[in-house]
């Protein structure tokens, strides 16, 4: 079994820079992502200084916390059509801009509770399985448990720069491949979960990613959706996707969201895993999501240290 010593800890994490976001305030609540953000209405019309600002502290803090929000469905798709076009998200999903009909519906609600049991306890990025996966998501709590709950984020960008040296050298230049049917929520397809697979085949990423926005490198892998890294024996490759994707268990790359009524979290899906704990059984819990794809971005690029080399990511057979 490959074990991992982390870097240097600490010194080899980029922490944001702090600045005057203007508009409101941000007040770290990680070391290297995650941030809360005060003195904001998301329900208000947002206008374009305050958009950029968003923008801005979202790159820099990759997930960011709001509390006492009174966001209905349509204003929650109205601010998210400003970041990208928004999806909901499903295998095949349907995407859809402000002018359309019922932008309201490009939100999904979910209900968790004794009947229906949570499957979000596993470290993943949203539809990581697809060409290019969604940039982002936003999270809004309309119904908690008393106890439990909570929402995870690790830095993906903190993870490589933990990695030791020559194993950051080592895995620049890879491939892994993405499967959505490995994922836990497969089996609810029954029967159809062949011709699923069949016309949704697995695709390729690198496994150090050149963030879109940001430039930076960034780990690009994740339990649910991650089968295997290309051009390894399976022994070695296991050994080798195991430990990489177990970087997320470092508290320093973490941030621990706990959620109550009117609270919402944006993050950046390229730069964070995150992972739903399923403690709270079986209490209820309600949430309303959306998710959005970059307008600009098609693919994922390899970093390389010098810095970076378009590869369009391919469909691969199952």
């Amino acid at each position: 079994m490959l074990r991992i010593r982390p870097a240097a800890g600490l010194r080899e994490l980029e922490r944001p820079e702090r600045r005057d976001y203007f508009r409101f305030r941000v007040r770290p609540v990680g070391a290297s992502l995650g941030a809360l953000v005060e003195g904001i209405e998301l329900a208000n019309p947002c206008d374009d200084a305050t958009f950029s600002a968003l923008v801005q502290a979202l790159q820099d803090w990759k997930v960011l916390f709001f509390r006492d929000q009174s966001l209905d469905a349509e204003r929650q798709a109205l601010l998210c059509d400003r970041f990208g076009l928004l999806s909901d998200d499903t295998l095949v999903p349907r995407t859809a801009d402000r002018h359309a009909e019922d932008i309201s519906d490009m939100v999904v609600v979910f209900t968790r509770d004794a009947t229906t049991v949570g499957l979000e306890n596993e470290w993943h990025g949203d539809g990581t399985f697809r060409p290019m996966p969604t940039m982002g998501t936003m999270l809004r709590a309309i119904e908690v448990p008393e106890v439990g709950g909570d929402t995870l984020f690790a830095d993906m960008s903190g993870a490589f720069m933990l990695l030791p040296a020559e194993l950051r050298r080592r895995v620049v230049g890879l491939t892994a491949i993405h499967d959505w049917s490995i994922g836990a929520y497969a089996a609810k397809y029954g029967d159809r979960l062949d011709a699923l697979r069949a016309a949704h085949p697995p695709v390729a990423h690198p496994v150090v990613i050149r963030h879109p926005a940001t430039g930076r490198p960034t780990l690009f892998v994740n339990r649910l959706f991650t089968r295997e890294i290309v051009g390894l024996r399976a022994d070695e490759g296991e050994e080798l996707l195991a430990a990489l994707c177990g970087m997320v268990d470092l508290p320093e790359v973490q941030v621990r969201w706990r959620w109550e009524p009117g609270s919402v979290a944006l993050w950046d899906n390229v730069a964070c895993n995150h992972y739903g704990a399923n403690d709270y059984y079986p209490a209820r819990r309600v949430m309303a999501r959306t998710t959005f794809f970059s307008r600009e971005h098609e693919r994922l690029l390899p970093w390389t240290d010098s810095g970076c080399q378009a590869s369009s990511p391919s469909r691969v057979n199952s």
